[in-house]
């Protein structure tokens, strides 16, 4: 039987909503998002796995021989990296979060685990992992703002109906809160940097890491996200407030 035939690709928007409403009380409870994102998926988790297989890092990947997770705890090797790689800069991230690699790990399982095949699991679980070097890379902080535009560059790249229902919700949510800040506009523009770069999903990671974080921008085609920019730094001139609760933590496929 083939992976596809063993997906689930049924939509339960219910089920979606439900868990929206619950990550919307509590921006923190990360486990709600992998519910909606395997509410609302349908196939397009599959269309990107299977695209991913036909690469030779996804047949690495695939077999076991490549764990991103464990290259991303491996601290001392990514701070010993040179100012401005891209791993010295996920670390310095992290540090300055308070955040570990294996954070989204307990989140995932505690949403109900995955019950798809092995290959599928792992594909999904590097997706998981490399969630905050999509933040690093992408220029999208952690705030409330960061955390929908990162949400709306995945939905642009994965077309996971889950993640672009988060963002568009989410996006409603902080202009309302935000009332004369180009919010909508910000999460617009993530969603056009989105479809124009590569897909994230796809890079060797691991390859990456000891490169500049200007060159791998450059060579994914990411583009600087002004708009974002220009509302954080509105924020940290005391013109606007960022505090109400983040309306998500991760951005997976």
């Amino acid at each position: 039987m083939s992976i596809a035939a063993e997906e689930s690709t049924r939509l339960r928007p219910l089920v979606a909503l439900q868990a929206l409403r619950a990550l919307f009380r509590n921006g923190e409870d990360t486990k709600q998002v992998f519910i909606i994102a395997d509410a609302l998926r349908g196939r397009t988790g599959l269309t990107a796995f299977e695209r991913f297989r036909r690469t030779a890092l996804g047949r690495d990947v695939l077999a076991g021989k490549r764990s991103l997770l464990d290259v991303l705890n491996d601290r001392p090797r990514l701070a010993a990296l040179p100012d401005g790689a891209l791993g010295r800069r996920y670390y310095d991230f992290m540090a300055e979060e308070n955040l570990t690699a294996d954070g989204l790990v307990d989140a995932s399982r505690a949403a109900g685990g995955d019950q798809t095949s092995r290959e599928l699991r792992l594909f999904r679980e590097r997706n998981r992992d490399q969630h905050d070097l999509q933040h690093v890379t992408t220029g999208y902080g952690r705030d409330p703002l960061g955390e929908v535009c990162l949400l709306a560059f995945g939905y642009a790249q994965n077309g996971n109906r889950g993640i672009g229902f988060i963002a568009f919700m989410g996006m409603l949510k902080i202009a309302r809160a935000l009332p004369g800040q180009p919010v909508i506009s910000a999460v617009r523009q993530a969603y056009r940097n989105g479809k124009a770069a590569a897909r994230l999903f796809e890079q060797d990671w691991e390859a990456l890491l000891p490169e500049s974080l200007d060159a791998v921008r450059r060579s994914l085609g990411i583009a600087e996200p002004t708009v974002y920019q220009g509302v954080i730094e509105a924020a940290r001139s005391g013109k606007v407030a960022l505090r109400m609760p983040r309306p998500t933590a991760m951005a997976a496929e």
